[in-house]
């Protein structure tokens, strides 16, 4: 039986240690942390909406249920032109590997000043208990921004940075607190959001005048500092709170290994997910660098399609099939915008782009599939076409 090596325990490599197991693989996954962690849901952690550990899924229960191994360790290099992965307890060899271990986050100064809802999980507790301590004073002023990587504008993550700010307005709103706080959104970009399409664009700026929430635009971020955002013409934006999103940067593990890299540290690859120059390496989610049009983002249904192109490209290679899987024909835009209270539904691909406002049923819509997302990873429900 062929070993198959999975690094990462994102929705990418959960997904390809579940493929490549049903392939008839020998598959370890292996993970820094013993848990799937749910982004897409973690949005409510700061309004209490849900918990920490309601977000998570123990990566044994997945094991168990799909039947690969798991093993928590820290990878620090990968070496593949001799089948080895390097890790902080030694090392392990493979004839197949899939590489998802996700993106590090462009460097900005001060960035020790603020709290990131798209990074480490723990963050979200933090960013909760701010909210808190803010609502329990009763009145203060509240940044929320997203970063961008002018090499690679596929890592931006702009989409969490909407929600939350939507979240946190309709969680005040609640509470009797809205006309006590003030709400801003800040980005370096002219259109943040613009991937999104024209109409949908227009729908946001709507959104924002009637929710009544401020917007700095257009200027780089020079600095963060305890109580401001600095930008690049030295003019600034206070705040008692910072939530910033910084785009992707490639992961840092790349800087020692021997696989192609990017101009901007992302792992090459070609439609396949087959990283260039190896035959038995593949890299899905976050840390590959994609190709498409200038709308493409990376996002984790993107990363759940690579990581099934790259399992069964693996398999039919095995098999000695010709027939291949290409990530590049399911490349959209496509989230549940969630605010709380309702919800917008955003698409677009090559033909066409909209966004549809779903009042009410559009959160519960969101909070159903973050239900959906636990049973099919832990083998409790089948996984729908498409979903």
């Amino acid at each position: 039986m062929k070993k198959a090596v999975v690094l990462g325990g994102g929705f990418a490599g959960v997904e390809a240690a579940i493929d490549l197991k049903r392939g008839g693989f020998d598959v370890t996954l292996i993970s820094n942390r013993g848990y799937l962690y749910i982004y897409p849901t973690s949005i409510w952690i700061p309004t209490r909406e849900t918990t920490f550990e309601k977000t998570c899924i123990n990566l044994d229960e997945i094991a168990l249920a799909h039947g690969f191994d798991v093993r928590v360790d820290a990878v620090t290099s990968i070496e593949a032109k001799n089948n080895i992965v390097h890790l902080e307890s030694g090392q392990m060899s493979y004839d197949y590997l899939v590489v998802a271990i996700g993106a590090n986050k462009m460097k900005h100064e001060g960035l020790e000043n603020t709290l990131s809802i798209c990074g480490e999980p723990e963050m979200s507790i933090a960013i909760r208990d701010r909210l808190d301590a803010l609502m329990e004073q009763g009145s203060g002023k509240i940044a929320f921004g997203f970063g961008g990587n002018p090499k690679d504008k596929a890592g931006v993550r702009g989409g969490p940075g909407f929600e939350l700010l939507f979240n946190v307005h309709n969680m005040l709103k609640k509470r009797g607190l809205r006309d006590k706080f003030e709400l801003t959104f800040f980005a370096p970009m002219e259109k943040p959001g613009a991937r999104m399409g024209e109409k949908s664009l227009a729908m946001m700026d709507k959104m924002f005048s009637s929710l009544k929430i401020e917007k700095r635009l257009g200027k780089k971020i020079k600095r963060f500092e305890s109580d401001k955002v600095v930008f690049e013409d030295d003019t600034s934006l206070e705040s008692d709170f910072i939530m910033f999103i910084p785009a992707g940067a490639g992961h840092g593990v790349l800087k020692d290994s021997d696989l192609p890299l990017s101009e901007s540290g992302f792992v090459k690859i070609d439609a396949t997910c087959k990283v260039e120059g190896y035959e038995n390496v593949y890299a899905a989610g976050d840390v590959a660098s994609i190709d498409g049009p200038d709308w493409k983002a990376k996002q984790g249904h993107i990363a759940e399609v690579m990581a099934h192109s790259s399992a069964y490209n693996i398999i039919a290679t095995e098999k000695g099939e010709i027939e291949r899987q290409s990530y590049a024909e399911h490349l959209n835009i496509l989230c549940v915008m969630d605010t709380g209270d309702g919800a917008a539904f955003v698409y677009r691909d090559d033909k066409r782009a909209f966004m549809i406002p779903m009042p009410f049923i559009g959160h519960w819509l969101k909070k159903a599939w973050g239900v959906y997302t636990r049973w099919t990873k832990l083998g409790k429900f089948p996984k729908l076409p498409g979903l």
